[in-house]
């Protein structure tokens, strides 16, 4: 398994834009597809986008479409979320996922969290308004 931690959380104001990172160690990230999830206080775990092994599709929930971007440097061996536009609604640990997939599956997009079998501690994003 491929370990991964995350960073760049912190407290923002609402409208406010945030980086963050996800870095691998252990394996290099170019075979595996990629999710960010997150969890509110008191909420489950959710989905916020999902990018391919190849990179060359992406997925995102409609709750941060538009203002959310994922993206991926596998020669740094991490994983980025750019957060834009952020809402008081956004506040919550932030989760970085990984699966390896063969490469026929390069573009596919995993998109349920029992697909995923490497996991990050989680950062810490506050939005207040």
């Amino acid at each position: 398994q491929v370990q991964l931690v995350e960073s760049g959380g912190e407290l923002v104001q609402a409208g406010g834009s945030l980086r963050l990172s996800c870095a691998a160690s252990g394996r290099t990230l170019s075979s595996y597809a990629m999710g960010w999830f997150r969890q509110a206080p008191g909420k489950e775990r959710e989905i916020v986008g999902v990018i391919s092994r190849s990179g060359s599709s992406t997925y995102y929930a409609d709750s941060v479409k538009g203002r959310f971007t994922i993206s991926r440097d596998n020669a740094k061996n991490t994983l980025y979320l750019q957060m834009d536009s952020l809402k008081p609604e956004d506040t919550a640990d932030y989760y970085c996922a990984a699966v390896l997939m063969a490469s026929y599956l390069s573009r596919y997009l995993p998109r349920q969290q029992r697909e995923y079998d490497s996991w990050g501690r989680g950062t810490q994003v506050t939005v207040s308004s």
